[in-house]
C-alpha cells in the first residue's frame, strides 16, 4: 500500500516537471524556436486551433520562423493571432508565408524573462512539496489506520523526501540551463 503511494506521488513530481520544462520551452531566448507559438491559437472556423495544426512552422535561420499555412485564406487570422498574443514579435505576411524575425534581447529582457523562469521554477518546487505533504498525510493516514507501523511510517517519509530532493534538484537544473541559455548573447 505505501509503494503505491510513493508511485504515485513520483508520477505527479515527474509531472511537474516535465509541465515546468514544457513552459520554459515557450519563452523566447533569442533564438528562433518553434515552441514558441504553442500558446498561440487561431480561431479556424469557429475554434481556436494550435498553429502548428493548420501550417507548417520551420525554422530555417537561427532568428527567423516562417509559418507555411495549409489553407492559404488563414495567413490574415494567423498574423493577428501572433500579433494579439504575448510573444511581442511582429510577423510580415508575402501573400504565402508568414515570417516571424526574433530580435536579439536587450539586458533588460534578459533579465526580466530570467526573472520569469525563476518564477517558474519556484512553482514547480511548490507543487513538489505540496505532493511530498499529500504522500505523508496518505502514511499518516495508513498508521491511523493500523496498516503500517510507526517504523514504516518514518521510512517512508524518509523515501518520499529522498524523492522531493532528487525532483527539486532537477528543477534546479532545469532553471539555471534554461538561465544560461537565456543570457548566452
Amino acid at each position: 500500500m505505501p509503494q503505491t503511494v510513493i508511485k504515485d506521488a513520483e508520477d505527479r513530481m515527474s509531472k511537474a516537471i516535465s509541465a515546468l520544462k514544457k513552459n520554459l520551452s515557450t519563452l523566447r531566448a533569442g533564438r528562433a524556436n518553434p515552441a514558441l507559438l504553442d500558446k498561440v491559437n487561431v480561431d479556424y472556423y469557429g475554434s481556436p486551433t494550435p498553429i502548428n495544426q493548420m501550417a507548417n512552422v520551420s525554422v530555417p535561420e537561427p532568428r527567423l520562423i516562417i509559418i507555411q499555412p495549409w489553407d492559404k485564406t488563414q495567413l490574415g487570422p494567423i498574423e493577428k493571432a501572433i500579433m494579439k498574443s504575448d510573444l511581442g514579435l511582429t510577423p510580415t505576411n508575402d501573400g504565402n508565408v508568414i515570417r516571424l524575425m526574433i530580435p536579439a534581447l536587450t539586458e533588460e529582457r534578459r533579465a526580466e524573462l530570467v526573472k520569469l523562469v525563476k518564477k517558474e521554477g519556484e512553482e514547480a518546487k511548490i507543487a513538489i512539496r505540496n505532493i511530498r505533504r499529500d504522500a505523508n498525510d496518505a502514511f499518516k493516514k495508513l498508521q491511523k489506520d493500523g496498516m503500517i507501523s510507526e517504523d514504516d511510517l518514518k521510512r517512508n517519509q524518509d523515501v518520499m523526501q529522498k524523492s522531493t530532493d532528487n525532483f527539486t534538484s532537477q528543477v534546479d537544473r532545469t532553471v539555471q540551463d534554461k538561465e544560461k541559455e537565456i543570457m548566452e548573447v
